[in-house]
């Protein structure tokens, strides 16, 4: 079940749920409207290694914006810091944002119960788009999560994506052990 509007307000009543910066205007009929952070970073290689840590450089989107180019990854980053402690948050692209040729995730639309954080965007173009910091880029949807939780995602110990961000983060798959 996914919550309505009146139900997200509720749950940020009572604490389950917490977007800051929160904008009433944001909140859709069954999900909430994130934007797109200042920040954007790529890969330091274009050949990347699922074993090994593979660096990125942060840089500010400009004023004027900037134009993703495809068969590039680019690593974004929501202005909005998001909690979510009894359910499961799915973020997914705009139409607005598809209807442009722009992909906000690779994989990664499903978030845990306990997280808390921003939310990294792996950003791809199907030609090239000018984007700018502030616009919106996706929205959250929540689900309700049957049964209890044992682990929540912020006090698991081996959760790779905890530490509080402003920034993308890079893939941690190389602390997995395979």
């Amino acid at each position: 079940m996914i919550l309505s509007d009146t139900r997200i307000l509720e749950e940020i009543e009572k604490g389950t749920i917490l977007i800051e910066p929160y904008r009433p205007d944001c909140l859709g009929t069954n999900s909430y409207d994130v934007h797109l952070g200042k920040w954007l970073a790529t890969y330091d290689n274009r050949v990347l290694d699922a074993k090994k840590h593979n660096t990125i450089t942060h840089f500010e989107i400009p004023e004027e914006g900037f134009v993703l180019q495809p068969n590039t990854l680019y690593l974004g980053v929501t202005e909005e810091y998001t909690e979510t402690h009894a359910h499961v948050p799915f973020l997914e692209g705009k139409s607005s944002t598809g209807r442009l040729g722009i992909d906000i995730h690779a994989t990664a639309g499903k978030g845990d119960v306990g997280f808390c954080n921003t939310w990294t965007l792996e950003i791809s173009s199907a030609q090239p788009v000018r984007i700018y910091r502030g616009m919106p880029i996706g929205q959250l949807i929540y689900f309700v999560c049957e049964g209890d939780i044992k682990t929540m995602y912020n006090t698991k110990k081996n959760a790779k994506y905890n530490t509080r961000t402003i920034k993308p983060v890079e893939s941690m798959m190389w602390k997995n052990n395979f």
